[in-house]
């Protein structure tokens, strides 16, 4: 279900050696959110908390020589936090689930450098023990005994997507992990897509696929970097700040910006000309994607900066993206500026008769003078807001949303 510490988004372990450098004695909770509403079966919490039992034993990957000096490759960590990940143990003492009829509550508190590795790895067992429970998209032997997803059906819907990235050229990545069908069904699809779209298939975010299968781990930072920022020095100056320690950390490396946390308007009011020339580029991940990008290359002229400046810079779309959506994108901005495609669930749960969890952990809360202060998600679209409704209006009107 989880291969072992590896089988992680890479941006996970980039803001985890950020925080361990900058924010060592942070104290937050993470809670889960089932935007689809999903009602889950009897017994799931109970199942589910033994599976969480069994990730702290996880030895299989990211502890030998070779995974160490694969970890070590990517410049951008370094020798100490390799070692101390390579000796991390999950602590399900860390993690609280209950069941109340359908409904599932989970919660993660903990030290910030330690809990922020649970999110990731979470989701996908809630996803895969999901289905494992209500046997969707599985088949069954002659026995009756569940097997597995059909590899005759699935390898020709990845293959079929792989080859029309490949036919129209475009570049994209596999961002499945989290609400993936399974470990299984996720090995089959990057290696499906990898010998069907080639060199247009152009990284994983799961770090462990991506050592495994040679191709590169994409990832900088998600929404609770920022979040974190805006709870504890304030939602003016938190895209700032937040942009400001990922310089300090990593200079130019993983220089891919999110802006929607707080909306991509007040994103580009501290976007300047010395973080739009650091950062590489931009991360879509809310709200219209034309009007978003669209706005991000309006920004960069308002700048100052030059047609040819702008189509070396990079917009990378991540939300809830199809092929269909991908050419829409692409025939709008091509030559314009560079673009990539990050895609998740579309990739790694496409089953027949399988529907996939709407479902995220978002950092909740953060311990702040002995209390915990609220953090909040805004985006460019509202039904995408989480937190605290009181802290939520309270940023939006001292953001002016």
């Amino acid at each position: 279900m989880i291969y072992g510490i590896l089988d992680n988004d890479l941006y996970k372990f980039s803001m985890m050696q950020a925080v361990i450098s900058l924010f060592p004695k942070e104290i937050v909770r993470y809670r889960f959110i089932n935007r689809g509403k999903t009602q889950f079966p009897d017994g799931f919490a109970d199942r589910l908390q033994n599976e969480i039992k069994t990730l702290s034993y996880l030895t299989e990957n990211g502890r030998s020589k070779e995974d160490k000096e694969y970890l070590l490759s990517l410049n951008f960590l370094s020798p100490f936090f390799v070692d101390y990940l390579s000796n991390y143990q999950f602590d399900p003492e860390e993690v609280t689930v209950t069941q109340n009829g359908g409904d599932v509550d989970i919660m993660i508190e903990g030290y910030w450098f330690r809990t922020i590795l649970w999110e990731v790895p979470l989701l996908a067992m809630i996803s895969e023990t999901y289905f494992e429970m209500t046997g969707q998209g599985y088949y069954q032997l002659a026995s009756e005994k569940v097997f597995g997803t059909n590899r005759e059906i699935t390898s020709s819907i990845n293959r079929d997507k792989g080859t029309k990235f490949k036919d129209y050229n475009i570049n994209f990545a596999d961002f499945g992990t989290r609400r993936r069908h399974s470990l299984e069904n996720h090995r089959n699809v990057v290696w499906d897509l990898i010998t069907s779209a080639g060199s247009n298939m152009v990284g994983t975010s799961n770090v462990y696929l991506a050592k495994e299968n040679g191709i590169k781990a994409i990832g900088t930072m998600a929404h609770e970097w920022i979040m974190f920022h805006g709870a504890k020095y304030g939602f003016h100056e938190a895209n700032k700040l937040a942009l400001q320690n990922w310089v300090n950390v990593y200079g130019g490396n993983l220089g891919i910006a999110l802006s929607d946390t707080y909306t991509t308007d007040s994103f580009f009011n501290s976007f300047d000309t010395l973080f739009a020339k650091t950062f590489d580029g931009v991360r879509h991940d809310s709200g219209d994607p034309i009007t978003f990008g669209e706005k991000v290359i309006k920004h960069y002229k308002k700048l100052g900066f030059s047609d040819n400046v702008i189509k070396a810079k990079t917009i990378v779309f991540s939300d809830a993206l199809n092929f269909d959506k991908v050419l829409k994108i692409e025939k709008v901005f091509k030559g314009r500026i560079n673009t990539s495609y990050g895609i998740g669930t579309w990739l790694t749960n496409d089953i027949p008769g399988v529907k996939p969890l709407n479902i995220v952990i978002k950092m909740d809360s953060v311990f702040i003078n002995s209390e915990w202060v609220p953090t909040v998600k805004l985006s460019d679209e509202p039904g995408k807001y989480t937190g605290d409704k009181e802290t939520i209006e309270l940023a939006k009107r001292i953001l002016k949303v």
